[in-house]
Order: C-alpha cells, then sequence, then structure tokens
C-alpha cells in the first residue's frame, strides 16, 4: 500500500512543553488522537478526507513546538509576513485571540502565508499554514478547563520560531 500516513515523532521528549502543556495531555492527544487518525486513514475506517486532514493538521500542530524558553523570537522574513496585516506579534496575538473567540465549537486557526488568520472548521487540509493553533477541547482541556485564552497565550511560550521561519522561507 503506497497510500499510507505515517505519524510524524515528536522533536521532544513527552513532557518538553510543560508546564505550558502538560505530559497527560501530549500523550492523550499525540498518541491517541493524532495516531488514531493515522490509524483509521490507513484501515480505512471512517472518512479517509477527514483522518488524512487530520493527520496532516496534527503534523504541522506538534512540529512547531520546542521547549519553553527554547523558541527565541520571529525573525526577519516571519515579522515581515505577520506585519503584512498586524502591526506587529503582539497585534498578531491578540488578533488570533478573537479569532478563536469567534470559533464556536471544534476547529483550528492559524496564520497563512498571505499574512491573514484564517480559521478551520472541524478538519480540512489547507497548504497556506504557517502557524497553527488546534481549538479543539482535546487541546487544552486538561491542562486549561474551560480558559480557552489562557492556552493561547501559552501556546506562544512554546513555539519554535526558527521552525516556523523554515515554514515561511518555503512557503512565500
Amino acid at each position: 500500500m503506497a497510500d499510507l500516513l505515517r505519524q510524524t515523532p515528536l522533536p521532544y521528549s513527552e513532557s518538553a512543553l510543560a508546564p505550558y502543556k502538560s505530559r497527560e495531555t501530549l500523550i492523550y492527544h499525540y498518541d491517541h488522537l493524532y495516531k488514531g487518525y493515522v490509524d483509521r486513514y490507513n484501515h480505512h475506517e471512517g472518512s479517509r478526507t477527514f483522518n488524512r486532514a487530520g493527520a496532516f493538521l496534527h503534523d504541522i500542530y506538534f512540529t512547531q513546538f520546542i521547549h519553553p524558553g527554547k523558541g527565541g523570537s520571529p525573525s526577519e522574513l516571519t515579522m515581515e509576513l505577520i506585519e503584512r496585516n498586524h502591526i506587529n506579534l503582539a497585534d498578531l496575538k491578540e488578533e488570533m485571540q478573537e479569532a478563536a473567540k469567534k470559533l464556536h465549537g471544534s476547529g483550528w486557526i492559524y496564520l497563512a502565508t498571505d499574512g491573514t488568520i484564517k480559521t478551520i472548521h472541524n478538519h480540512e487540509q489547507r497548504e497556506d499554514i504557517i502557524i497553527l493553533i488546534d481549538l479543539w477541547e482535546h487541546a487544552y482541556a486538561l491542562d486549561y478547563e474551560w480558559k480557552k485564552p489562557e492556552y493561547i497565550d501559552s501556546f506562544w511560550k512554546i513555539v519554535n520560531w526558527p521552525h516556523i521561519e523554515d515554514r515561511v522561507a518555503l512557503m512565500v
């Protein structure tokens, strides 16, 4: 079978993102949910489109993190992208927070290659994702309960900016 998906290994340990993402959340989210999309796709269970998109989005999501304090800051190319539609990084963070408030139910928000913030309801494969925030409750409920704004604030503390820069360089 040539059309099999593979779950990308984590580029950090299961406890590396604490205290912003607990080991328990990471194990549940990565080992159970992300792996489930890959397994269901490979075994032709459920919607292949949904499962492929779920695996695709989780691959982007998990690979964009690094140990707290090790992520650096956005470089010139990334800042140019951010400043196309936002005053600065703080403004982008605020606008992502606002976009998250408008998303009721499950989905994702992301910074696109054109510098805008976009929403994905449910799962959908997109080719213009630079920074991706998972807003399904399983991504934050164990650590933040119903406090989605706190989850989004903590998201920025584990972003691997050199990795984001690599995405920007490949896509814009």
